[in-house]
């Protein structure tokens, strides 16, 4: 029995940062998914994939792990690259890629 600890970033539909900050700790699969023969949905008797508990900080989140004995790594957020471009930059008269139309 392990768990993964991770920040979760935010989504490709997010403009702001809401709903990211925290941290999850998720446990790994402990048996491969199946596909049910009959309906074709992928199934799984894992029970453990289904929990997923969130904590406000990095450090309660191992503490949590260490206090309940289960194994544990933490992947650390990556920090997201800003292109920062200005709208002046669409008018200028010696860009690379001049206007298509």
């Amino acid at each position: 029995m392990s768990a993964r600890i991770y920040s979760p970033a935010k989504t490709a539909m997010q403009s702001g940062t809401a709903r990211t900050g925290h941290w999850v700790l998720e446990f790994d699969p402990e048996q491969p998914r199946k596909i049910d023969p009959l309906m074709g949905y992928t199934t799984s008797g894992d029970m453990k994939s289904q929990i997923r508990l969130t904590f406000p900080t990095r450090e309660e989140a191992v503490a949590y792990a260490q206090k309940n004995g289960i194994a544990y790594r933490v992947q650390e957020p990556k920090a997201p690259r800003r292109q920062k471009i200005s709208y002046s930059e669409n008018f200028r008269y010696d860009r690379r890629q001049p206007w298509t139309h």
